[in-house]
Protein backbone atom coordinates (compact mmCIF):
# COMPACT_ATOMS: atom_id res chain seq x y z
CA UNK A 1 0.00 0.00 0.00
CA UNK A 2 2.54 2.57 1.08
CA UNK A 3 5.92 3.52 2.84
CA UNK A 4 6.36 5.80 5.79
CA UNK A 5 9.73 7.00 7.04
CA UNK A 6 10.25 7.44 10.82
CA UNK A 7 13.38 9.20 11.65
CA UNK A 8 16.01 5.92 11.29
CA UNK A 9 13.69 3.71 9.67
CA UNK A 10 10.77 3.15 7.25
CA UNK A 11 8.37 0.68 7.51
CA UNK A 12 6.52 -0.49 4.45
CA UNK A 13 2.99 -1.70 4.34
CA UNK A 14 1.59 -4.54 2.14
CA UNK A 15 -2.13 -5.14 1.93
CA UNK A 16 -2.55 -8.28 0.01
CA UNK A 17 -6.10 -9.12 0.61
CA UNK A 18 -5.27 -11.54 3.80
CA UNK A 19 -4.32 -8.76 5.76
CA UNK A 20 -1.61 -6.07 6.42
CA UNK A 21 1.71 -7.18 6.57
CA UNK A 22 4.07 -4.54 8.13
CA UNK A 23 7.80 -4.29 7.09
CA UNK A 24 10.58 -2.98 8.90
CA UNK A 25 13.80 -1.84 6.40
CA UNK A 26 16.06 0.14 7.87
CA UNK A 27 18.37 2.79 5.92
CA UNK A 28 21.48 1.84 4.58
CA UNK A 29 23.64 3.75 7.61
CA UNK A 30 21.42 1.66 10.04
CA UNK A 31 23.59 0.21 12.56
CA UNK A 32 22.41 -3.33 12.33
CA UNK A 33 22.18 -2.88 8.78
CA UNK A 34 26.17 -2.19 8.65
CA UNK A 35 26.25 -4.97 11.30
CA UNK A 36 24.93 -7.46 9.45
CA UNK A 37 26.48 -6.17 5.90
CA UNK A 38 30.29 -6.41 7.46
CA UNK A 39 29.38 -9.67 9.23
CA UNK A 40 28.05 -11.20 5.87
CA UNK A 41 30.42 -9.73 3.42
CA UNK A 42 33.16 -10.73 6.12
CA UNK A 43 32.01 -14.75 6.64
CA UNK A 44 31.17 -15.30 3.07
CA UNK A 45 34.60 -13.94 1.91
CA UNK A 46 36.79 -15.39 4.37
CA UNK A 47 34.85 -18.70 5.05
CA UNK A 48 33.88 -19.65 1.80
CA UNK A 49 35.64 -17.16 -0.98
CA UNK A 50 32.19 -15.80 -2.03
CA UNK A 51 33.02 -11.81 -2.48
CA UNK A 52 29.72 -10.65 -4.47
CA UNK A 53 28.42 -7.62 -3.27
CA UNK A 54 24.79 -8.08 -4.21
CA UNK A 55 24.44 -12.10 -2.97
CA UNK A 56 25.79 -10.36 0.39
CA UNK A 57 23.36 -7.61 0.62
CA UNK A 58 20.50 -9.16 -0.20
CA UNK A 59 21.66 -11.77 2.95
CA UNK A 60 22.40 -9.14 5.24
CA UNK A 61 19.23 -6.85 4.60
CA UNK A 62 17.58 -10.26 4.76
CA UNK A 63 18.84 -10.52 9.14
CA UNK A 64 17.99 -7.16 9.49
CA UNK A 65 14.50 -7.61 8.67
CA UNK A 66 13.83 -11.15 10.41
CA UNK A 67 14.98 -9.03 13.72
CA UNK A 68 11.49 -8.28 14.05
CA UNK A 69 9.65 -11.39 15.40
CA UNK A 70 6.73 -10.08 13.24
CA UNK A 71 8.79 -10.39 10.00
CA UNK A 72 9.33 -13.70 10.15
CA UNK A 73 5.62 -14.37 10.80
CA UNK A 74 4.30 -11.90 8.29
CA UNK A 75 2.01 -14.21 5.64
CA UNK A 76 -0.95 -14.53 7.21
CA UNK A 77 -3.82 -17.23 5.95
CA UNK A 78 -7.17 -16.03 4.79
CA UNK A 79 -8.31 -15.91 8.32
CA UNK A 80 -5.50 -13.56 8.93
CA UNK A 81 -3.70 -15.84 10.97
CA UNK A 82 -0.04 -15.99 11.42
CA UNK A 83 1.45 -18.63 9.14
CA UNK A 84 4.23 -20.31 11.14
CA UNK A 85 4.88 -23.32 9.59
CA UNK A 86 6.27 -23.94 6.02
CA UNK A 87 3.95 -26.70 4.99
CA UNK A 88 0.91 -23.45 5.36
CA UNK A 89 2.97 -21.29 3.84
CA UNK A 90 3.56 -23.17 0.60
CA UNK A 91 -0.26 -24.41 0.61
CA UNK A 92 -1.08 -20.43 1.10
CA UNK A 93 0.93 -19.30 -2.04
CA UNK A 94 -0.14 -21.83 -4.02
CA UNK A 95 -4.12 -20.85 -3.65
CA UNK A 96 -2.96 -17.08 -4.72
CA UNK A 97 -3.81 -16.48 -8.21
CA UNK A 98 -0.09 -17.55 -10.63
CA UNK A 99 2.25 -14.30 -11.89
CA UNK A 100 0.92 -11.47 -9.26
CA UNK A 101 2.94 -9.72 -6.99
CA UNK A 102 1.78 -11.24 -4.18
CA UNK A 103 2.39 -14.48 -5.36
CA UNK A 104 6.10 -14.00 -5.97
CA UNK A 105 6.08 -12.06 -2.38
CA UNK A 106 4.93 -15.07 -0.80
CA UNK A 107 7.38 -17.15 -2.47
CA UNK A 108 10.13 -14.71 -1.26
CA UNK A 109 9.56 -14.96 1.74
CA UNK A 110 8.91 -19.15 2.04
CA UNK A 111 12.55 -18.97 0.31
CA UNK A 112 13.95 -16.52 3.11
CA UNK A 113 12.25 -18.21 6.01
CA UNK A 114 13.75 -21.37 4.91
CA UNK A 115 17.21 -19.99 4.60
CA UNK A 116 17.25 -18.30 7.63
CA UNK A 117 16.30 -21.31 9.52
CA UNK A 118 18.26 -23.53 7.70
CA UNK A 119 21.51 -21.24 7.86
CA UNK A 120 21.07 -19.18 11.28
CA UNK A 121 18.82 -21.47 13.27
CA UNK A 122 19.18 -24.77 12.34
CA UNK A 123 18.53 -26.62 15.90
CA UNK A 124 15.43 -24.99 15.11
CA UNK A 125 14.57 -27.63 12.12
CA UNK A 126 15.63 -30.38 14.44
CA UNK A 127 13.66 -29.70 17.05
CA UNK A 128 10.93 -29.68 14.30
CA UNK A 129 11.34 -32.90 12.98
CA UNK A 130 11.54 -34.44 16.74
CA UNK A 131 8.54 -33.44 17.58
CA UNK A 132 6.33 -34.89 15.45
CA UNK A 133 3.42 -32.56 16.34
CA UNK A 134 4.73 -29.67 13.69
CA UNK A 135 3.28 -30.03 10.00
CA UNK A 136 7.03 -29.60 9.30
CA UNK A 137 8.49 -32.50 10.66
CA UNK A 138 9.04 -33.93 7.30
CA UNK A 139 9.74 -30.95 5.21
CA UNK A 140 12.90 -30.69 3.46
CA UNK A 141 13.61 -26.81 4.05
CA UNK A 142 16.31 -26.65 1.46
CA UNK A 143 14.18 -28.11 -1.05
CA UNK A 144 11.43 -25.84 -0.30
CA UNK A 145 13.88 -22.97 -0.05
CA UNK A 146 15.52 -23.38 -3.63
CA UNK A 147 12.14 -24.49 -4.77
CA UNK A 148 10.14 -20.81 -3.26
CA UNK A 149 13.53 -18.49 -4.32
CA UNK A 150 13.51 -20.48 -8.36
CA UNK A 151 10.24 -19.77 -8.52
CA UNK A 152 10.28 -15.80 -7.05
CA UNK A 153 13.04 -15.38 -9.47
CA UNK A 154 11.02 -16.42 -12.64
CA UNK A 155 9.50 -12.65 -12.13
CA UNK A 156 12.11 -10.89 -13.63
CA UNK A 157 10.29 -8.32 -15.22
CA UNK A 158 10.08 -4.12 -13.98
CA UNK A 159 10.27 -3.77 -10.76
CA UNK A 160 11.93 -7.20 -9.98
CA UNK A 161 14.65 -7.48 -12.87
CA UNK A 162 17.54 -6.47 -10.70
CA UNK A 163 16.91 -9.38 -7.90
CA UNK A 164 15.65 -11.90 -10.14
CA UNK A 165 19.06 -13.05 -10.95
CA UNK A 166 20.16 -12.77 -7.13
CA UNK A 167 17.07 -15.21 -6.24
CA UNK A 168 18.09 -17.64 -8.88
CA UNK A 169 21.77 -17.41 -7.53
CA UNK A 170 20.47 -18.27 -3.75
CA UNK A 171 17.85 -20.98 -5.67
CA UNK A 172 20.68 -22.99 -7.10
CA UNK A 173 23.17 -22.47 -4.19
CA UNK A 174 20.70 -22.82 -1.19
CA UNK A 175 22.86 -24.99 1.12
CA UNK A 176 26.04 -22.68 0.46
CA UNK A 177 24.58 -19.33 1.28
CA UNK A 178 22.67 -21.66 4.31
CA UNK A 179 26.05 -22.60 5.58
CA UNK A 180 27.40 -19.17 4.84
CA UNK A 181 24.67 -17.42 7.28
CA UNK A 182 25.74 -20.17 10.01
CA UNK A 183 29.28 -18.60 9.78
CA UNK A 184 27.84 -15.02 9.89
CA UNK A 185 25.94 -16.20 13.45
CA UNK A 186 29.10 -18.00 14.62
CA UNK A 187 31.49 -14.46 13.96
CA UNK A 188 28.45 -12.40 15.51
CA UNK A 189 27.87 -15.02 18.84
CA UNK A 190 31.83 -14.88 19.19
CA UNK A 191 31.67 -10.92 18.94
CA UNK A 192 29.37 -10.94 21.90
CA UNK A 193 31.16 -13.31 23.74
CA UNK A 194 34.40 -10.74 23.93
Amino acid sequence: CDSRSYGRFCLRVECHGTGTMILWEPPEGHPLRRLFSGLTEHAFFAHLGVADPRLTDYLSLLLTRFIHFDTIYRLRSAAGRPLTELVDMVLEAEQLPAGGRTQREYYRHIGDFALFWTGIFPEFLDHSRRHLRSKDAFVDYCAQGKRSYWIASQFSESPYQEEAPILRRISEQFELCAYGLNQVRREWQQRTRE
